[in-house]
């Protein structure tokens, strides 16, 4: 189970390769918001995404990492992986669901890892993966049940109470659970009365179910945000948040798309809709959230081109 310690390791390790990221508030999102909101800058990572600290801190552990890796992905985990082997010089296959983001799949390859299309679903990537893993000898990288993923991605929120000590509450995104997991652990460790409650799409609520149920559940994908896409909780996260998390709300694409353009005009930030899921939880849950001070997660800037002209065509009207 990854702890502290791990994560100050691997702030250590990072810090030889990402600077922090900036944190910033925006007056007129506060006032919308009826709180202090703090956005943590992921959007403005190399890959474009918070999960490259992961990918860093788990290639930077593995002994045998010139074997190569193997990772399935919608998206930002496989560009963080891709973005780590290129760093350590290991071989890197990214297995991605049928019709991937186009703008994802380039920045993968671009990166210089293969990019295999397998699987209706990320459930039947990850058996495409499995076999692509095992017939080159390779790793096989779990987007989630990886204690160094956590452990890297848990520096995201050292940063944040590092720089902001006296928040109430940090909201988190969630598609595998690993940043709600890691802000749980930093959150104990450094700031006891800071509440930690994570957001997920209504539409493909398996994390959230997961969570309320107590046991792994998997559960329908029909969200458009493909950030958020998963359909299957995963064990290390959920062990982590079920003892610490503080809530779990659950929003409509339509709110992560109104959050979305809220990010684009007021706090002058590109986000993809996973990295607007933590301000469509504050902003669905106003009177809860009014007068807090919070930090709030863009995880990621990964828009793709239909997502971008969608956004451009709502601010013009």
């Amino acid at each position: 189970m990854t702890d502290m310690r791990d994560i100050l390791q691997a702030a250590s390790l990072l810090a030889r390769h990402l600077p922090p990221t900036p944190m910033w508030s925006y007056p007129v999102l506060n006032a919308v918001a009826g709180a202090e909101v703090w956005v943590k800058h992921e959007n403005t990572q190399p890959i474009g995404a918070f999960k490259v600290r992961g990918g860093i801190t788990l290639l930077a552990a593995l002994p045998d990492r010139s074997r190569g890796v193997v990772a399935y992905s919608t998206g930002n985990h496989a560009q963080s992986i891709a973005y780590a082997a290129r760093l350590f010089g290991a071989p890197c296959a990214i297995v991605m669901p049928e019709n991937p983001n186009p703008s994802k799949v380039a920045a993968v390859e671009a990166l210089g890892a293969t990019v295999v299309i397998g699987g209706a679903t990320m459930v039947e990537a990850a058996e495409v993966a499995r076999e692509q893993a095992s017939r080159l000898g390779r790793r096989l990288i779990s987007p989630a049940d990886e204690p160094e993923i956590i452990a890297g991605v848990g520096t995201l929120y050292l940063e944040i109470l590092q720089a902001q000590p006296d928040l109430d509450t940090i909201v988190v995104p969630v598609g595998s659970g690993t940043g709600a997991a890691a802000a749980c652990l930093v959150a104990r460790a450094l700031a006891p009365g800071c509440q930690v409650i994570a957001v997920q799409s209504s539409a493909a609520p398996a994390a959230h179910d997961s969570w309320r149920l107590g046991d792994l559940v998997p559960r329908p994908m029909k969200t458009r945000v493909d950030g958020l896409a998963t359909g299957s909780a995963y064990t290390l996260p959920q062990q982590v948040m079920r003892d610490l998390l503080t809530d779990f709300l659950l929003v409509s694409d339509d709110e992560i798309r109104a959050a979305q353009h809220l990010m684009l005009t007021h706090a002058h930030t590109l986000t993809e809709g996973a990295g607007a899921a933590a301000l469509a939880g504050v902003l669905s849950r106003r009177a809860d959230f009014a007068g807090k001070k919070i930090a709030i997660v863009a995880s990621g800037g990964n828009a793709g081109p239909a997502e971008l002209t969608s956004l451009l065509d709502q601010r013009a009207a």
